[in-house]
C-alpha cells in the first residue's frame, strides 16, 4: 500500500474496526477531497498563469503609454516648431508684401514721371555722339549752371535761381574738371607761372596749346582757354 492510501485507511479507520459500508462512504469522500484538491491546484496553476499573463500585459501596456507620452511631447514640441515656422512665414509673407507694395507705387510713380515733361533728364546727351573731353563735359556744364545760377540771384531773378538751384542738387559733378584744373595750376606753380621749355613739354604731353597763332599765351590765358 503507498503512502497517500495508507494515509486513507488511517483516516477512515480512525485506528478502529468500522464496517464496510461506513469505509467504502468515507473512501468515497476522501477521493472527491483530493480530485477537488487536484482540480483545485489545476485552477490555482491555471491563474497564477493567467496573472503573470496580465502582468505582461499590463507592463506591454505601461510601455506603450510611456511611448505615448514620449510621443506626445514630440508632437508638442513639434507644433510649436511648426507653429513659430509659420508665424515667421507670415511675417515674411507681410514684409515681402510691403515691398511689393512699395515697388508698385515706385512704377506708378516712373510712370506718372515719364509723362510728365519735367520728369526728362535736365543734363543728357547722346552716347552716340564723341565727348572731345572726356570726363570734363558734365561738369563744364554743371560749372555754366552754377555761374548762371549766381547771376540769376545777384539779379533779383529768383524763379530761375530755383530752378538753377535744383539741377545743381540733382547733378554732382565728378570732380574730373576740378582736378585737371588744380594739376595744370601746380604744374604753373612749381615753374613760377612761366611758359618755359620745361612747361611747354607738359603741354604737349596734356595736348595743350601755349601759343594764339604766333604769340605765346601767358599762364593765366591758359587756364582761362582750357579750364
Amino acid at each position: 500500500m503507498n503512502s497517500e492510501s495508507f494515509s486513507i485507511d488511517e483516516f477512515i479507520s480512525g485506528g478502529e474496526e468500522k464496517a464496510p459500508e461506513e469505509v467504502d462512504v468515507q473512501k468515497a469522500v476522501v477521493e472527491e477531497l483530493a480530485a477537488e484538491k487536484v482540480e483545485l491546484e489545476s485552477k490555482a496553476s491555471a491563474l497564477a498563469a493567467e496573472l503573470a499573463a496580465v502582468r505582461d500585459a499590463l507592463s506591454r501596456a505601461e510601455a506603450e503609454k510611456e511611448a505615448l507620452r514620449e510621443g506626445e511631447a514630440r508632437a508638442r514640441g513639434e507644433a510649436e516648431s511648426l507653429k513659430a515656422a509659420l508665424s515667421a512665414s507670415a511675417a515674411e509673407a507681410e514684409r515681402l508684401k510691403q515691398e511689393i507694395h512699395l515697388k508698385e507705387e515706385a512704377l506708378l510713380e516712373c510712370d506718372t514721371q515719364a509723362r510728365n515733361p519735367n520728369a526728362l533728364a535736365l543734363l543728357d546727351r547722346d552716347v552716340d555722339l564723341p565727348d572731345r573731353f572726356p570726363g570734363e563735359t558734365r561738369d563744364h556744364v554743371l560749372e555754366v549752371v552754377k555761374e548762371a545760377r549766381d547771376k540769376a540771384e545777384e539779379d533779383g531773378r529768383i524763379r530761375r535761381a530755383q530752378v538753377l538751384e535744383g539741377v545743381l542738387v540733382a547733378n554732382e559733378p565728378n570732380g574730373s574738371l576740378a582736378e585737371a584744373r588744380n594739376s595744370l595750376k601746380r604744374l604753373f606753380a612749381e615753374n613760377m607761372n612761366v611758359v618755359n621749355g620745361v612747361m611747354m613739354e607738359k603741354l604737349k604731353d596734356l595736348n595743350i596749346s601755349y601759343k594764339d597763332a604766333d604769340e605765346f599765351l601767358s599762364a593765366e590765358e591758359i587756364l582761362k582757354r582750357n579750364y
